[in-house]
């Protein structure tokens, strides 16, 4: 890949039973809608101060992005767990945290309200976002989606204990720039789950749905079968509507690489470019269909030129699913 910086960036936003028939299927359905995620993992996170509380968390020194490990010596594994310590304290509260890595303790006062004590933060449970669906199979109710793993914020892959999908729409679309990767701003449309998520790896999240999606079935292609040429991407950056748009694969890379970085792509669709910009973050999991045939899906977007990604082989996704 001479010529290219290989800055690249997850095209991710920071929300039953696997059959392991799934191998074996030959046609499955190029989805391509967005999906709300939730996967629960056991952490608590600081997600944001409180506007009128969250003075005092600022001035205790607790961050944003920490990890809650306990409260007054007591673990906890997830918000209800730090609202019972709180109710249980009396006067200040030690928080033990991880932040860039290491153990910190932060020392406060919670402050008193009528709803009990308050740290002056929202907690995020697990890591939420937004992805898009793949490929779903309807014969045995499964689906995979994003085309690599949700990570943590060192870089680990997450291990998941639950998580569910959700229907969701694209709200905004900030554009992707030299340097500066887009990303597709959504919301969950329907508190109902339209699937639980079953499996989180380096290839892609996976799980099962009662409902899945509508479309029609294509053939799965082999790596042996996918060329260099023209493609097309079948994604969400409207509102819930599914597009399909141009665009060029450049290079094929040996099927031994489980980074989801098998096809070099370069987006040629004047219509995606003038709205995102190019490959932005949220369409990851986007799939690929070239000659009729399910190829892949879009993985990362090359973050000097978001007009240019990686995409995983199909077969790759599958054989993680399985």
């Amino acid at each position: 890949m001479k010529g290219f910086v290989r800055r690249t960036a997850l095209a991710l936003v920071c929300i039953l039973w696997m059959s392991p028939g799934v191998l074996a299927a030959e046609e499955l359905i190029p989805v391509g809608e967005v999906i709300g995620i939730e996967l629960a993992d056991g952490s608590v996170t600081v997600a944001a101060y409180d506007e009128q509380l969250g003075n005092t968390a600022k001035a205790a020194g607790l961050q944003i992005g920490d990890m809650i490990l306990s409260v007054n010596d007591k673990k906890v594994t997830c918000a209800q767990d730090v609202r019972s310590a709180l109710e249980r304290a009396d006067g200040v509260v030690d928080l033990s945290v991880v932040r860039d890595g290491k153990e910190k303790r932060v020392r406060m006062n919670p402050q008193v309200t009528a709803e009990g004590p308050k740290l002056g933060i929202y907690l995020k449970q697990g890591i939420t976002g937004v992805g898009t669906v793949t490929w779903f199979d309807p014969e045995s109710g499964s689906f995979g989606a994003l085309g690599h793993g949700v990570n943590r914020q060192d870089g680990s892959l997450l291990e998941m204990d639950t998580g569910i999908a959700y229907r969701a729409t694209v709200q905004s679309v900030k554009k992707g720039a030299v340097g500066e990767p887009g990303q597709l701003m959504g919301a969950m449309t329907d508190q109902v789950p339209v699937g639980e998520l079953l499996k989180n790896t380096g290839c892609g999240i996976f799980g099962k749905t009662q409902t899945g999606w509508n479309g029609m079935a294509v053939p799965v292609a082999s790596a042996e079968e996918i060329k260099t040429g023209p493609a097309v991407i079948r994604s969400t950056v409207t509102d819930s509507r599914v597009q399909e748009y141009s665009v060029e694969i450049l290079k094929i890379y040996p099927n031994t690489d489980s980074s989801g970085r098998n096809m070099l792509l370069k987006v040629t669709d004047p219509a995606l470019l003038t709205a995102t910009g190019g490959i932005v973050q949220g369409m990851s999991g986007s799939p690929l269909v070239q000659d009729g045939k399910l190829i892949g899906a879009v993985t990362h977007v090359l973050v000097n030129d978001p007009t240019m990604g990686y995409g995983i082989f199909i077969e790759n996704m599958l054989e993680a699913a399985g």
